[in-house]
């Protein structure tokens, strides 16, 4: 089974930048497409950002193109994702989940693609 483990939330203001790392063990990292989701209270888990086994391919929300990042470390068995100009909001939980795929370049982007999640890091921006 694999395991995730998030990290880097806490409290930023609005325009600042924040990184958020996921650290994966328990299976071999290769294997598994990666994504980041968020959360915020009353409403549903959605998409922030994935990526593909390869790391050649990735996905972003739209409210997110162009000012956030995925990546992925083999050498450190991690995946990161940052973002900059970060907008006021309601505190969100970001959560990183995994996936196996058989192709090392499809990245999923729906919940219901990854059976396997962290426990989520909180985040919150205040203007």
């Amino acid at each position: 089974q694999v395991q995730l483990v998030e990290s880097g939330g806490g409290s930023v203001q609005a325009g600042g930048s924040l990184g958020l790392s996921c650290a994966v063990s328990g299976r071999t990292f290769s294997d598994y497409a990666m994504g980041w989701f968020r959360q915020t209270p009353g409403k549903e888990r959605e998409l922030a950002a994935v990526i593909s086994r390869s790391g050649r391919n990735t996905h972003y929300t739209d409210s997110l193109e162009g000012r956030c990042t995925i990546s992925r470390d083999s050498t450190k068995n991690t995946v990161s994702l940052q973002i900059n100009s970060l907008k006021p909001d309601a505190p969100a939980v970001y959560y990183c989940p995994a996936t196996a795929t058989i192709s090392r370049w499809y990245a999923p982007t729906t919940l219901a693609d990854f059976p396997s999640w962290g426990q989520g890091t909180q985040v919150t921006v205040s203007s």
